[in-house]
């Protein structure tokens, strides 16, 4: 394959380029990334991680997913919401997550501001479904995003409920992990 926005990896598979060779980025890509999720605990890590993820690459969060699932209780927002100082000082102390106070502060905020959403929406997952766009296909030539008008409406609106370290390219990243949006290339062999 020719075009640079799909790669043909040493399987013989043609893949969207950006997960290059790397095996567990491939296994994300083929196995995850675009596929729809609606369990509340995994949607709840997948906004968590976003949240870690800025501003730095998305293999390094994949790496140490692991290490944050042991720290963070396996993202259980009811478990989480409960961290207190004393967690704190105990997740920045542990080289395997990303050691940034905001983030990690962010994320006990969130698992509190998750337990209010369910009060009135039950589910992560309902609350946002009222955010999906419309079904779009990606070609070689289009466009690509880093947000979209439903992923501005859903950050101002957890934004106003309280929520933390979700802007719009944040809320859009986390719509495509979790099938929200499909953003495999056409062609892509593993697109959902």
């Amino acid at each position: 394959m020719s075009h640079d926005r799909l790669k043909v990896g040493t399987d013989g598979v043609t893949r969207c380029w950006w997960c290059g060779d790397d095996p567990l980025y491939v296994r994300y890509h083929d196995d995850e990334w675009g596929h729809e999720v609606t369990d509340d605990v995994r949607l709840f890590e997948k906004l968590c991680l976003e949240g870690f993820q800025s501003g730095l690459s998305w293999l390094t969060i994949l790496r140490k997913r692991d290490n944050f699932r042991a720290a963070f209780d396996d993202f259980h927002a009811a478990k989480v919401a409960a961290y207190g100082p004393d967690d704190v000082q105990r997740l920045l102390g542990d080289a395997g997550i990303v050691r940034h106070r905001g983030k990690i502060e962010s994320t006990i905020n969130n698992a509190n501001r998750l337990l209010e959403l369910e009060q009135q929406f039950g589910t992560l997952y309902g609350y946002v479904q009222q955010f999906r766009p419309p079904a779009t296909r990606l070609t070689v030539h289009s466009e690509l995003r880093a947000t979209c008008p439903e992923s501005v409406a859903m950050s101002k609106d957890l934004k106003k409920r309280g929520w933390s370290f979700v802007g719009p390219t944040t809320v859009y990243a986390f719509m495509q992990a979790m099938g929200l949006v499909n953003d495999h290339i056409e062609g892509c062999e593993r697109e959902p």
